[in-house]
């Protein structure tokens, strides 16, 4: 049999995981659909736009060159770019058979790459979305890096200074009392029994002779992270809301991973407020909406007393004063010039009526503007809970160290 020798021309995309592309295209995924206030030119979910930003990312790391990425901007007809079409759609492929990402398409590949547009043509039509695999990828490594700056190489439950009866014995045993798991501890309920009536046969054991072990109690936590989507969060020429969406998918993986008895759920809060899935994080964007604050901890305040847990607690990541309040009527007023009387009186009250259902408000305040400062340190104190003034930078290691370490005490 005959065989053939060709020349090996190698590939730009030779040794390069898709888990390593992904961890490069975490900006992307998770933009706030607007650069600096603006709207983006193109569909940030479609998939020009992900070929697009697979070429840049390409670019950065040194596997294509530059001039080649920027004639396949200019010229999508030359042969050049038709190569390299090829090459990213061969590797969108394999994203979507392995199951990162999926495509409201049967071919989302058939683009007219003339400009011109032809009837048939799916130019512009063809979406994809992050799958849940993709994403409980993107959380863990968003929150490997955070735990990285953190110095932490491991995590673990929550721990407090009570104790419990349980599997795992870690302190001295105690007497059993009803109610308690029977953990029984042999050699302590044997010698009580034999202290009491000396050794022998049989040994006739009572109540008050039962010992049981004691655990450190863990408790389990209910979190509703409130985050806020008002135009501010992108404005003055800085995204905010992009960093509290990778800080949403960390904790969220942490909370998989590490604390599989606690529960997390996310409500956005602007003109209005509303909860929506996890997976549909990556999708969400600011608006040209105000700060309805006291909507927001109403919702979250309503999600949380319908979970049984032993802490339930608010993190709240916002940049703005509240501007918006929802009226009996349902109405909403609006006023974003300065701070409103009325709408600061119902806010506080609904703070407060946080604090009557022992629910803690952890607040990361993403400005520094005296008044801001002030409205804050005020919902701290109706709250006895904690304010952090962040930026873009600090704000996942504040939150990771805040809920790891489960603290309580006031910080202004």
């Amino acid at each position: 049999m005959a065989v053939k020798y060709t020349k090996w021309i190698p590939s730009p995309l030779d040794g390069l995981s898709l888990e390593e592309l992904l961890d490069e295209l975490s900006e992307f995924f998770l933009q706030s659909g607007f650069d600096y206030g603006y709207p983006n030119a193109t569909d940030p979910q479609g998939i020009d736009a992900l070929k697009q930003a697979i070429l840049e990312k390409l670019v950065e790391m040194g596997r294509i060159p530059e001039s080649l990425y920027q004639q396949w901007l200019d010229d999508r007809t030359a042969e050049e770019s038709k190569q390299l079409d090829e090459l990213i759609d061969q590797l969108i492929q394999r994203m979507l058979e392995e199951g990162y990402l999926r495509t409201d398409s049967e071919r989302p590949f058939e683009s007219d790459t003339t400009g011109e547009g032809s009837e048939g043509s799916a130019t512009g039509n063809a979406r994809f979305e992050l799958t849940d695999k993709s994403i409980d990828f993107l959380g863990f490594r968003l929150l490997r890096q955070l735990l990285g700056s953190l110095g932490r190489s491991s995590f673990g439950r929550h721990e407090t200074a009570h104790f419990s009866t349980g599997v795992e014995a870690y302190q001295a045993p105690k007497e059993y009392e009803f109610g308690d798991t029977l953990n029984i501890n042999i050699s302590a309920t044997l010698l009580n029994a034999i202290g009491r009536e000396g050794l022998q046969v049989p040994i006739n054991l009572e109540r008050s002779d039962v010992m049981v072990n004691r655990s450190e109690y863990e408790s389990s936590c209910s979190t509703v992270l409130l985050l806020d989507t008002s135009h501010s969060m992108i404005l003055y020429g800085e995204d905010r809301f992009t960093p509290a969406k990778r800080v949403a998918l960390a904790l969220a993986h942490l909370i998989r991973t590490q604390y599989p008895g606690d529960s997390l759920r996310l409500v956005l809060f602007h003109d209005s407020a509303e909860e929506i899935p996890l997976k549909q994080l990556a999708r969400a964007v600011v608006g040209p909406y105000h700060t309805n604050t006291r909507e927001g901890l109403r919702l979250a305040r309503r999600l949380l007393m319908s979970e049984k847990k032993d802490m339930r607690q608010i993190i709240m990541i916002t940049d703005g004063k509240p501007s918006a309040m929802t009226l009996p009527n349902g109405r909403i007023y609006k006023n974003a010039f300065g701070l409103d009387p009325m709408i600061l009186e119902e806010t506080f009250k609904e703070v407060a009526t946080c604090r009557k259902a022992g629910i803690l408000i952890n607040t990361f305040m993403l400005a520094s503007d005296y008044y801001l400062v002030d409205f804050v340190k005020k919902v701290t104190e109706i709250c006895r809970g904690k304010a952090y003034f962040a930026t873009t930078l600090n704000l996942g290691q504040y939150i990771l160290m805040d809920y790891l370490k489960k603290k309580t005490e006031t910080i202004h």
